[in-house]
């Protein structure tokens, strides 16, 4: 019998493209979603999830249910016998994490509290994280190895995340017998090669690569770009981008790796290699064939100039590495964003 894993925020957009991987894995995911950034589909699953559905052929069990249901979490636990937990609901824009902290601290942190407790009391003890190398603060040294001090984050969303980590390595810390996986992404872009699943944002998207396609498509009109005087090649921010399809077959290998009783393990899933916002400009103007105006705006607060990872460790231990380069990231989200020009919420702009 297939092991069901119960997937947090499963509807968004990481966690639907881990939905794929589960189930061709041969897993059969259980998704809980609250709808904070996904939008609903028939049937009062996400759209994405319906989507998955048409491609795979399958269905897909989902309840919707916000972490902060300590009741219905424990209801969902007594249902189900899962084998492990993907946990990547939580809010993630930097900026807003900046503005409104006690939002952000009360729902991924008391989130993730209630997870954890409703994993112990029904004797799930295995458990994918889905953390961020914003843990890693303002970098040392580059590339990023997973031995880089971690906790001088530079804006709230990265003290959550960094804390979550906390919480869980104290977890299995105190009780043998508990897994744990934590996975630090760097910058997850692309979609699925179908083209009928990918990144939607609610709203202004708060990350590069969603509203550069949004501008090419003709949703935005500009691009501002952060601060141009980095100390980087071209003065803008350099980041580490991987292909989302790349970052869900690693928690794949990360499920398999908690399957060896591994107590609690720290990767950084990224390619290696630094891009910065003009060269990912130039590369979605190659995808697209469309020009992608941009103007220069001041630096943001919270902002670094460069991130970029050494993924060695995960190549070593999880038998993983992306595959996938910078002109397939582009073409998939491309082919994701000129097939679906507002998104999933079907021709309403949103």
């Amino acid at each position: 019998m297939a092991q069901k894993v119960l997937v947090t925020g499963g509807g968004g957009y990481i966690g639907s493209h881990c939905v794929v991987e589960l189930i061709q894995a041969g897993y059969t995911p259980v998704v809980i979603d609250n709808f904070s950034n996904a939008i609903r589909g028939e049937g009062g699953s996400p759209e994405s999830l319906c989507r998955i559905e048409r491609i795979l052929h399958t269905r897909i069990e989902f309840r919707e249910l916000d972490l902060l249901d300590r009741a219905g979490l424990d209801a969902i636990f007594k249902e189900h016998q899962f084998s492990a937990v993907m946990h990547f609901a939580g809010l993630k824009a930097v900026g807003e994490s900046v503005q409104k902290p006690l939002k952000y601290y009360r729902v991924n942190l008391t989130g993730t509290i209630n997870l954890l407790e409703a994993m112990h009391a029904h004797g799930v003890l295995n458990i994918v994280f889905s953390s961020s190398a914003t843990v890693y603060g303002d970098p040392q040294r580059l590339p990023i190895d997973e031995d880089h001090p971690a906790g001088g984050c530079t804006n709230p969303y990265g003290k959550t995340k960094y804390f979550i980590e906390e919480m869980i390595q104290d977890q299995c810390r105190a009780e043998k017998g508990w897994n744990a996986v934590l996975l630090r992404y760097f910058n997850p872009i692309g979609a699925h090669q179908s083209g009928q699943i990918g990144e939607d944002p609610q709203g202004i998207p708060n990350n590069l690569l969603p509203f550069v396609a949004q501008v090419a498509i003709g949703r935005r009109e500009h691009l501002n770009v952060f601060g141009k005087d980095y100390g980087t090649p071209d003065g803008t921010g350099v980041r580490d981008y991987i292909h989302v399809v790349d970052l869900a077959k690693g928690h794949i290998a990360a499920v398999k790796k908690l399957q060896q009783k591994c107590g609690c393990k720290v990767y950084n899933l990224g390619t290696g290699t630094g891009y910065s916002v003009l060269e990912m400009v130039k590369a979605m103007e190659k995808a697209s064939g469309k020009e992608i105006r941009y103007q220069i705006a001041p630096r943001r607060e919270g902002d670094i100039a460069s991130c970029y990872a050494d993924p060695s460790l995960a190549e070593k231990e999880l038998g993983w590495r992306a595959s996938f380069g910078l002109d397939k990231m582009c073409e998939d989200l491309w082919r994701w964003q000129s097939q679906n020009p507002t998104g999933f919420s079907k021709g309403v702009e949103s």
